[in-house]
């Protein structure tokens, strides 16, 4: 019996050894054989049969359109695309900055360069941020985990800034370690106490964004969970809604009335507003003046969230760069540069981004999405390769657990101070010593008409014929 026992093994063992060989040393001909096949079956098939209808099928639809509609022919549900517009955008990539080389000279490298900034000068309790860079609106429970809220809350107080609350549940933690809070006042009934808006540094009342638009929403129970719904006072079995109004046939004075009763509670902190981006941003700006804000925060086309459906993302709304430009030109208009704060966000995801909007007019920058793939470097590894790394900042996450703040910490606020000292660098670069000196004036495109549209140099024609003619 043990002789068979070895007998059998001997055998198998000389079976792998010899499929091993015959693949080792046959490989070439099976891969000949293998190709030839599938050549013969690509080549000779109708178009009606052949697997590479694809190649056709995808470039007419693409592939994420394709995605998209298997998802919607699936669940008959409206998608909820997360991360924004994967569209491309009108941006600022054709535009660049003036160098100084001859005269002005570059500043040196030791010397300090102020980008300190002041949210509402005009406000009796002005918001000063030690950078120009603010962590964005996106909210614990409905979006974020607890974990990842409180890491950048940390990361905006280690760099000097400010975090911005999101519409969702609002951690007693996150207040505390946070070093500027602005409370986004939403159109929910959470994070509305007093005691909360008194302890705000500014007041932001979210009327709409860029992906979503001004649109409401419901949150079902299964797809939020945990202290998220203790903390926006919901029952076991209850929807979180965003509604789509504040109140019932809202007008712009229940606009007005809520601006200077929060002024009032808060004791003068700026009151703001958020909007996103649309083709009538002046009749928007100038609704906004009338209500009384001290800042306006503009989201622009390519604003994300964590999840909105694909019409309003791709199809509502107008560019960041576009937006930017006329909301500042519409204020300067009205003499209001300088004492009505504009917050520039969508889309804007590195440092040469942050500082093209500060030159076109804003007074800060918003980050969103940047900061999430920030905050997770290089916890977003758990996840890979079977989930997409989100899946390990969102508070359903599958790799939530998993986050630990410490790294998210650090993390988010390398980022931080990375792209500040790149912001200095570059102001340096252009003989500036604080952000208050720089403008449209340092600016120049490649593109004729981008170059038209906001208003600086084409980078083809001679420099000062332009600036001659203007």
């Amino acid at each position: 019996m043990l002789n068979l026992f070895y007998f059998l093994s001997f055998a198998m063992m000389a079976i792998i050894f010899i499929s091993f060989l015959f693949i080792l040393l046959g490989w070439r001909w099976i891969m000949k054989r293998t190709v030839k096949q599938m050549g013969k079956i690509i080549l000779t098939d109708s178009y009606q049969e052949n697997i590479m209808e694809l190649m056709p099928g995808l470039r007419h639809m693409g592939i994420q359109n394709m995605l998209e509609n298997s998802l919607r022919a699936e669940t008959g549900d409206v998608l909820h695309r997360p991360l924004g517009s994967s569209k491309k955008w009108p941006h600022l990539d054709p535009i660049t900055f003036i160098p100084a080389q001859t005269s002005p000279f570059p500043i040196d490298g030791e010397e300090n360069v102020d980008v300190e900034v002041t949210i509402g000068p005009n406000a009796k309790k002005p918001m000063k941020i030690k950078i120009p860079l603010m962590i964005s609106g996106m909210a614990y429970g409905i979006a974020l985990s607890e974990e990842v809220k409180l890491s950048l809350a940390e990361a905006s107080n280690n760099a000097g800034t400010a975090i911005n609350s999101g519409e969702g549940g609002v951690l007693p933690e996150e207040i505390n370690s946070a070093g500027k809070y602005i409370l986004q006042f939403s159109k929910t009934d959470w994070a509305k106490e007093d005691e909360l808006i008194k302890r705000a540094d500014m007041i932001e009342i979210k009327l709409g964004q860029g992906a979503l638009a001004g649109t409401g929403g419901k949150i079902s129970p299964k797809n939020l969970t945990g202290r998220a719904r203790e903390l926006m006072g919901l029952k076991d079995n209850e929807d979180a809604v965003i509604y789509d109004n504040f109140v019932e046939d809202q007008t712009l004075d229940d606009l007005k009335e809520l601006v200077d009763g929060l002024r009032d509670l808060t004791g003068g902190v700026p009151i703001g507003a958020k909007i996103g981006a649309g083709g009538k941003i002046e009749e928007d700006i100038d609704h906004l003046l009338y209500i009384g804000v001290d800042y306006i925060a503009v989201d622009g086309g390519q604003a994300a969230t964590h999840g909105a459906p694909p019409i309003l993302s791709d199809d509502v709304g107008i560019p960041t760069l576009h937006a930017i430009v006329r909301a500042a030109n519409h204020l300067e208009k009205r003499n209001l540069k300088g004492k009505i704060s504009l917050i520039a966000s969508g889309g804007l995801l590195v440092p040469g981004h942050f500082l093209k909007v500060l030159a076109l007019g804003a007074d800060a920058v918003y980050i969103g999405s940047a900061m999430l793939f920030t905050v997770s470097h290089p916890q977003s590894l758990n996840a890979l390769p079977f989930e997409p790394p989100t899946q390990v900042v969102w508070n359903q996450g599958k790799f939530k657990d998993q986050f630990k703040i410490e790294e998210g910490v650090k993390s988010a606020e390398k980022f931080l101070t990375a792209s500040t000292e790149e912001i200095k660098m570059a102001l340096r670069a252009m003989g500036k010593r604080s952000l208050k000196e720089l403008s449209k004036k340092d600016l120049v495109s490649y593109d004729e008409l981008t170059a038209k549209m906001v208003g600086i140099p084409y980078s083809f024609e001679p420099w000062e014929d332009k600036q001659m003619e203007k």
